[in-house]
């Protein structure tokens, strides 16, 4: 059927009844400042018809009004890592498919890149991803269990780069007190940036934060793993002389600080 055939959908109506909402959350949560832009551009048929076919099995709108159940939301008690902003989802699939007993949770708000994951997904024969729509912050305060995350990863995050947009910014210390608290024992938080001024504020955050500590002895940058594929955008991005910094920082065991000392301030040896 051609578009000009199909039936006009009425003004109020939603183009996906059964798929992503356009403001899951609804006003259920306080007003605060957002680290996103809500993003609904021109979605292609292919990716319409896997909305239309997939979230009702892999999609999940994020209304902070339930607990998740990772082990039933997966159909399978697999460590589930946590993936805040996906893009058009190249490289979620591609880790999917290289770590099939690892289940990765994909928030954004961008429809065509939902539509676009689910049919990679599909397409591939992954059943270890699940898409979900809406604030991650949300997500992780509501929805989320403590230490049910086996790993975090938010690469190329909104650098939000005039000074008066910094409170926008993803990665503060509140956030990470949220994610923190999410993440179990020896969890990775991977993130990833072109944009260097922010890189260097991420690095500061990160180390300050006495629930996260480097994986580098230099306390610096790490080299991008192997497990982090090279995207379409960043390898635009470095063709252009950008530079991408990769930070990889570990949870701490509960109750010990990033310099290892407990609670009672002795060290992790009882010194």
């Amino acid at each position: 059927m051609s578009d000009s055939s199909r039936t006009p959908r009425p003004r109020n109506e939603p183009r996906f009844p059964d798929g992503p909402q356009p403001d899951p959350a609804g006003s259920h949560f306080e007003r605060r400042i957002r680290s996103f832009q809500p993003r609904r551009s021109r979605v292609t048929q292919g990716q319409a018809d896997a909305l239309e076919r997939l979230w009702p099995k892999w999609g999940l709108d994020i209304d902070g009004q339930r607990t998740l159940d990772l082990a039933e939301l997966f159909a399978a008690d697999l460590p589930v890592v946590l993936e805040i902003g996906f893009g058009m989802g190249e490289a979620t699939a591609r880790m999917a498919a290289a770590a099939p007993d690892t289940g990765i949770l994909a928030v954004d708000v961008h429809t065509p890149g939902q539509g676009n994951l689910l049919n990679l997904a599909d397409r591939a024969g992954l059943s270890n991803i699940r898409v979900a729509n809406g604030d991650a912050i949300i997500l992780l305060r509501e929805m989320l269990t403590p230490d049910s995350l086996a790993g975090l990863r938010v690469y190329f995050p909104d650098p939000w780069p005039k000074k008066r947009h910094h409170k926008r910014r993803l990665i503060q210390p509140e956030f990470l007190t949220l994610a923190a608290s999410r993440l179990r024992p020896g969890a990775l938080l991977h993130c990833a940036t072109d944009w260097e001024p922010y890189a260097e504020v991420m690095l500061d955050v990160l180390s300050a934060h006495p629930d996260f500590e480097n994986t580098r002895p230099d306390n610096g940058y790490a080299p991008r793993p192997d497990f982090r594929p090279l995207t379409r955008f960043e390898a635009q991005g470095l063709d252009k002389g950008h530079v991408v910094n990769d930070l990889l920082f570990r949870r701490v065991p509960h109750g010990t600080d990033s310099n290892g000392r407990t609670d009672s301030g002795t060290d992790s040896t009882g010194a």
